[in-house]
């Protein structure tokens, strides 16, 4: 499963942007793009380079392999930047690689949105 579909939704909730609306802009089925969110179909090449273009991030960020959306975008990860190193705090023994740090700070983005999906159940 990629996690592309995941940070694609998050995106698209901050936004307030409907499924409908993203999927118009992608050139795609509603389900198409349902499924894709759910994790259940990879994102093919020429659909991740669109959503990068049309939520203005680089493709790694919608891969994962990094945390910084563009240069020019820090205002999403401004909160988890401050709270990665509490949250995984090991007592400063070992410090965390850049590749380490990046994978948590994307899972923290994503236990937040689960968190919050299923408050509201």
């Amino acid at each position: 499963m990629s996690i592309a579909g995941p940070i694609i939704k998050m995106l698209r909730e901050k936004r307030d942007w409907s499924q409908i609306y993203l999927a118009e802009r992608l050139g795609i089925n509603n389900s198409v793009l349902s499924r894709i969110e759910a994790g259940k179909r990879d994102v093919e090449d020429y659909l991740l380079n669109k959503a990068a273009d049309i939520f203005d991030v680089t493709s790694d960020y919608l891969l994962g392999r990094t945390n910084n959306p563009s240069p020019n975008n820090t205002e999403l990860n401004a909160d988890n930047d401050s709270n990665v190193g509490l949250a995984f705090s090991d007592g400063g023994e070992k410090d965390l690689t850049e590749e380490e740090e990046e994978y948590l700070k994307e899972s923290l983005v994503l236990f937040r949105k689960l968190k919050e999906k299923r408050s509201k159940k």
